[in-house]
């Protein structure tokens, strides 16, 4: 499996990623062509700069003539020097600002109406939605309402339509993203001087690892931070692979003393498993229990079950003072580690609960309805690189149907399994 790595310790914005794709072996013409195809009146300079002694690719959106330069985070900064999308017509501006203004709408329709392929048009409406709705949601105005101004809506388009072309030129599989440095500062922007980050980044970064590093500049923009959210499939220290390549993509200022550079580096995956079989990390919760009415241990093993838990099991154990007890095991999902936590507690006398994260590999799984001659029956089917590795009857549609007709569950079940396999025999 091909993975790209994201090291954002100077931040990410739209031409930071477009640069480093460039860098990492995307051809250029492929963006230039995807500019022609958006026929908006902006195309790209290419050119190769040096920053804190790291030499890298930067890309320049043209926008009649005038490159956009970035939202500088002095308090000298004016309205014109904007960059990117926080320069919508606000709904209480003047109309004729509107008609300058490109609205979701009308973004959509330009994306559609390209020759892109579907995929690349899909991903660049799902970025933009992204965007308007974390706009919409500061302004608390529905997301039709978001403008973006002229120059902020080209440059945002270039940035995001090209991402999307490029991310499917890499021929990646999957994203992963380093904590994001977000900078300091404050910046002038339509409705006044913000801190760094502003408004919409912050909005679009929610349940994503950010600091900052002290720097007082704004290092993630509101569409940097859209791309990373709709790309990224997670937020990781940097993964194992096998490294075939890295690029790096120059920010518009160089700093003294810190590379202003986005790298992403493309390689292959480590695991050797199957592409399908994926890997995920989940909590594994323990507690021994020795002074518990087994009657409220069966109780909790439900009602963990109910609240979210992948699994709970109990394990006799002989403990202290030879007390015949029980060791319960809860597997979860991180984010509900605490909530079942809090349950152990309530529901049983141990005094600690211990926790631990563990990796698991988990085969794809799907579910094929077969009819019996009693009434249907799920199979539940798992996979390894397209290849059937198991396939069992779903135990609760077995039981229903067995109580309702009378008969022995393990017929149902036989006949379950016979019916599955003559039908996969006349698919193959």
């Amino acid at each position: 499996m091909r993975i790209a790595y994201l090291d954002c310790f100077s931040g990410i914005s739209g031409d930071m990623f477009l640069a480093a794709l460039i860098d990492a072996g995307v051809a250029p013409t492929i963006f230039k062509q995807a500019v022609e195809a958006l026929g908006i009146g902006a195309s790209l300079e290419i050119s190769r700069v040096n920053r804190s002694g790291i030499s890298a690719t930067k890309v320049d959106v043209i926008v009649n003539g005038n490159k956009d330069a970035p939202r500088s985070a002095e308090p000298t900064a004016r309205e014109q020097s904007h960059s990117h999308t926080h320069d919508h017509a606000h709904h209480h501006h003047a109309h004729h600002e509107h008609q300058h203004g490109h609205g979701l709408v009308e973004i959509r329709e330009i994306i559609r109406k390209t020759s892109l392929n579907d995929s690349v048009k899909r991903t660049a409406i799902a970025i933009f939605e992204k965007l308007g709705e974390a706009e919409a949601k500061i302004h608390n105005i529905p997301v039709e309402q978001i403008h973006f101004h002229e120059v902020g809506a080209v440059d945002a388009l270039v940035d995001i339509t090209c991402a999307s072309v490029g991310v499917e030129a890499l021929g990646i599989d999957e994203i992963i993203c380093s904590p994001l440095n977000v900078g300091g500062g404050t910046v002038t922007c339509a409705h006044g001087t913000f801190p760094v980050p502003v408004p919409a980044t912050v909005e679009l970064l929610k349940g994503v690892p950010v600091y900052s590093s002290g720097l007082q500049a704004e290092l993630v923009t509101p569409t940097g931070a859209a791309i990373i959210r709709t790309l990224a499939t997670r937020f990781a220290p940097f993964p194992e692979m096998k490294i075939e390549k890295a690029g790096y993509g120059a920010g518009s200022r160089d700093f003294p003393a810190h590379a202003n550079v986005l790298r992403i580096t493309v390689g292959e995956a480590a695991s050797k498993l199957a592409a399908n079989a994926s890997q995920e990390i989940i909590s594994v919760l323990e507690a021994n229990i020795d002074d518990l009415n087994p009657q409220v241990f069966g109780y909790v093993l439900d009602r963990l079950l109910e609240a979210g838990a992948l699994d709970v099991f109990g394990t006799p154990v002989q403990m202290k003072k030879n007390r015949p007890g029980n060791l319960l095991t809860v597997l979860a999902k991180p984010d509900d580690t605490d909530k079942l936590t809090q349950i152990i507690f309530a529901e049983t006398t141990t005094l600690g609960v211990r926790r631990r994260e563990e990796k698991r590999e988990v085969l794809a799984r799907k579910w094929q309805t077969v009819p019996t001659r009693f009434g249907d029956v799920r199979i539940k089917i798992a996979s390894l690189n397209g290849t059937v590795t198991s396939y069992a009857p779903e135990y609760e549609d077995c039981r229903r149907i067995a109580a309702e007709h009378r008969v022995p569950l393990k017929l149902v079940m036989q006949e379950a399994v016979q019916e599955y396999l003559q039908a996969s025999d006349k698919n193959q």
